[in-house]
């Protein structure tokens, strides 16, 4: 996915405002509901901020490795696995959001410092192959999005439980 430079500003706008639009998401949840889950296998809204910080951490390395090296292997991983091994509902989500914010406000200003001729790199995604930094943007852009998204339907559905 090759993108402009007002696509690539559009991308990096919502991408700088996502974790104010998380933290929103998360204030609407009652502290009783947080560590609730919607059904076995999903992730309460504990848990899914937790996973936002470690994919935040680890998104902040892959659009790096995207920029600055020939060819990169940008790894994938089981996220469900992660949520498991990490205990996630063990994590400070405290913790979770200030790790999404740190990452996030320093990536912005790195991003937008960078010359046209920068971007339009490619490298290689274990699980689906060609990932552009365009890719990247479009993902990261959305990803607390979703998420925020996901927090809501957890509420909603909380909120109508028997």
């Amino acid at each position: 996915m090759t993108l402009n430079s007002a696509e690539r500003a559009a991308f990096l706008d919502r991408y700088e405002r996502g974790p104010a639009l998380l933290r929103h998401a998360w204030s609407e949840v009652p502290a009783e509901a947080r560590r609730w889950r919607p059904a076995e296998g999903k992730w309460s809204a504990h848990e899914i901020i937790v996973h936002c910080a470690d994919s935040e951490t680890y998104g902040a390395t892959r659009i790096r490795l995207v920029l600055a090296e020939a060819e990169p292997l940008i790894v994938g991983y089981d996220e469900n696995a992660w949520a498991r091994a990490f205990d996630y509902h063990a994590c400070d989500v405290d913790l979770a959001f200030r790790a999404i914010e740190a990452v996030r406000a320093n990536t912005v200003p790195m991003l937008r410092r960078l010359p046209d001729a920068a971007w339009g790199r490619t490298g290689r995604h274990s699980h689906s192959g060609a990932y552009t930094d365009g890719d990247w943007l479009r993902i990261y852009a959305e990803h607390l999005e979703v998420h925020a998204a996901q927090i809501r339907r957890n509420l909603a559905a909380w909120a109508g439980r028997p």
